[in-house]
């Protein structure tokens, strides 16, 4: 359109009748002032809009350059905090490694040690046993009568032989053998003349000796095995307390190892993060440095077309001034309106200079008129009119014009295709990555969301786990102090029937027994009927009856007592199994509720990261509305046009050679 008026404008070079040359050109400076002015205030609007996109694009690229510098300084601290924790992490498992290696050389140490211990229990008690035994014979064979004096003698050798026999029992020992008080000497040589049944065996000191050394055995022997089960007791003890630590160790080891190795992903997501975001830092920094310096370079180009127009304005105001004066206007009002009437005069003149050049003229229309069916060109075929109903030189010089106005239209529609190239693969670009970027936002969102409600449901199942286990521990206390209670009453009871039925079988046993004494020393001859001993028989199936009582109460007691420590001992381990169990659970809670804060954090982050990149993605979106119509919708291509364009210029430029009378 802009074109066909310029043409308008070129070719019309008829002035309305009635109209004074002067009107003529005021009329024309009146219109290309008018047309100075619009473009003036349309430049204005024009410029202050893309002063606003200069505006709001510098402003969005430093606000996305500002945040990629904090998330790329955030990225920096997440690594360094992901090293660290690392570092902290395997620096710790290595730690715990040391302590299990060291925790199993001691349990070796100690196994070897308790060995040892337990084999020299085993023999001292075997030697404690067979003292208390030789002790115990050698008792029985001194209170016999005294003609097992050899026996007797033989057995003090021996006693005297057992390696943990008190030194003063040795030695009171010896002084009776040596003063030949047990007979083991030859009677001859102790006495002068051999009386029958002279000899009486002394042997009150040594049975009282040897009961006092019985005694002090079988105290020894029973702290000798106190200690063996005080020691095998802290053994196991430190074992158990070993293994636990080892068990700890085990588990914390394994929950490191696997927190390093999230560490580890978390850090190379960052490391990649930190390069994509470095990388489009880069590419928006270049993309503001471009962005200032086009719109500085538009800013001067406004400034000089503004001075420019507003000179044209002033100028053409001048013009009109001074045309409109009566120096001018007057003298054109008086004079020049006698020039209409030499119009139909030369008109014959004109006339007669087309008659003259019509035939080239008509022959170059012919070619423009052919060319315009050709590629379609309404240019061309005004122009071909034209030229057959136009002057010689205003046609040539129309087409000179007008292959000039094309060359500068086509240079600057170049130049405004490559800025829109430039535009809409920049927009492009950015459409691209920031939509790429959302929808990535939004399946870290819901992977995110999805992540915490399991570790919600996790909790609130180990919650009520912990919840679960806390009752039933409390339940087996309760069942465990009442059977306690029960068997101890049990045991207690049994011990004091065994009591009571020992001393029921003590009375009858030593009043039968006195029953039958009376019974041997009776003259039964002087007596007519026989004595009343008791009721033998009876008495005798009384005691054998309370001596099945009294092993019922007995293997009751030891029964009871088996029970309780087996109970105690499952209680212990329930207990022990219970509280570890819930340790590990209340452990894994915490774990899960910081692993909850974490997520709940990145996603709060990825949720802001969300909506800025969403917004980011709405302004180029916005822009891209704003390139469409001056980059993207146009009737035809830019090379249809490019094309068009030079085949009207080639058709103006044989068109010109024609009327010049050179051959195409």
């Amino acid at each position: 359109m802009l074109r066909c008026g310029l043409l308008l404008l070129l070719i019309s070079g008829t002035i309305a009748e009635g109209v004074t040359p002067i009107q003529k050109v005021l009329q024309l400076l009146g219109d290309m002032l008018a047309k100075s002015k619009a473009e003036m205030d349309k430049e204005q609007i024009d410029y202050s809009a893309y002063q606003q996109w200069c505006s709001g694009g510098t402003r969005v690229k430093r606000k996305e350059i500002a945040d990629a510098d904090e998330s790329i300084e955030l990225l920096k601290a997440e690594i360094q905090k992901a090293i660290a924790d690392i570092e902290s992490m395997t620096s710790r498992v290595q730690e715990l490694e040391e302590d299990i290696d060291r925790w199993k050389k001691d349990m070796g140490s100690a196994t070897t040690i308790r060995e040892k211990e337990k084999a020299d229990f085993q023999a001292t008690n075997l030697d404690y046993s067979e003292s208390l035994d030789a002790i115990e014979r050698a008792i029985a064979v001194l209170k016999k009568q005294e003609g097992d004096k050899p026996q007797a003698a033989e057995l003090m050798q021996s006693l005297l032989q057992m390696g943990h026999m008190p030194r003063r029992a040795k030695t009171a020992l010896n002084a009776f053998l040596q003063q030949g008080q047990l007979g083991l000497q030859d009677p001859a040589a102790t006495y002068s003349a051999p009386e029958a049944n002279a000899y009486e065996f002394q042997s009150g000191g040594v049975v009282d000796m040897l009961s006092k050394l019985k005694g002090q055995f079988k105290t020894e022997k029973t702290k000798l095995e106190e200690d063996e089960m005080n020691a095998q007791h802290g053994y196991e003890g430190m074992l158990q307390k070993l293994n636990d630590e080892i068990e700890n160790a085990d588990a914390e080891i394994k929950r490191k190892k696997k927190v390093t190795a999230e560490r580890q992903q978390d850090q190379t997501s960052a490391e990649g993060t930190l390069t994509q975001q470095t990388s489009d830092r880069a590419e928006d920094q270049a993309y503001l440095d471009d962005l200032v310096a086009m719109c500085f370079a538009k800013a001067t180009e406004y400034d000089k077309n503004q001075a420019i127009r507003s000179e044209e304005v002033k100028t053409l105001q001048k013009a009109m001034e001074i045309l409109g004066g009566a120096a001018v206007k007057g003298a054109g009002d008086k004079h020049l309106p006698a020039l209409l009437q030499l119009q139909k005069k030369t008109s014959s003149l004109v006339q007669l200079r087309a008659k003259q050049e019509g035939p080239l003229q008509q022959q170059v229309a012919k070619f423009l008129g052919s060319r315009a069916q050709e590629i379609s060109s309404q240019l061309l075929a005004l122009v071909a009119q034209k030229v057959a109903e136009d002057p010689f030189k205003k046609v040539k010089k129309m087409m000179k014009d007008l292959i000039f106005k094309l060359m500068e239209e086509a240079t600057a529609e170049a130049e405004h295709h490559g800025w829109c190239q430039t535009e809409l693969t920049t927009n492009q670009q950015t459409r691209d990555s920031k939509s790429a970027d959302v929808a990535s936002l939004k399946s870290t969102i819901e992977e995110l969301e999805a992540e915490l409600a399991q570790l919600g449901q996790d909790i609130s199942d180990l919650q009520a786990q912990v919840k679960e286990l806390d009752e039933q521990m409390a339940k087996a206390t309760e069942d465990r102090m009442s059977s306690k209670d029960k068997n101890t009453a049990t045991i207690q009871e049994a011990k004091d029937a065994q009591e009571a039925v020992s001393q029921a079988m003590q009375v009858l046993k030593d009043f039968y027994a006195k029953a039958a004494e009376s019974f041997l020393s009776t003259d039964q001859l002087a007596s007519f009927k026989a004595p009343y001993k008791g009721q033998q028989d009876e008495g005798a199936g009384v005691i054998d009856f309370l001596e099945v009582i009294m092993s019922d109460f007995s293997r009751l007691e030891a029964e009871t007592t088996t029970d309780e420590q087996v109970e105690q001992e499952e209680f212990e381990k329930f207990m022990f199994d219970s509280k570890k169990d819930k340790a590990l659970k209340e452990n894994e809670i915490g774990q899960k509720q910081e692993k909850t804060t974490q997520q709940e954090s990145a996603l709060e982050t990825a949720k802001r990261e969300l909506a800025d990149t969403q917004e980011e993605l709405n302004a180029a979106l916005e822009y891209y509305d704003k390139l469409k119509p001056q980059c993207v919708d146009s009737g035809i291509t830019y090379e249809e046009r490019v094309k068009r364009r030079e085949e009207e210029i080639q058709s103006l430029k044989d068109a010109l050679k024609i009327l010049s009378g050179e051959s195409i």
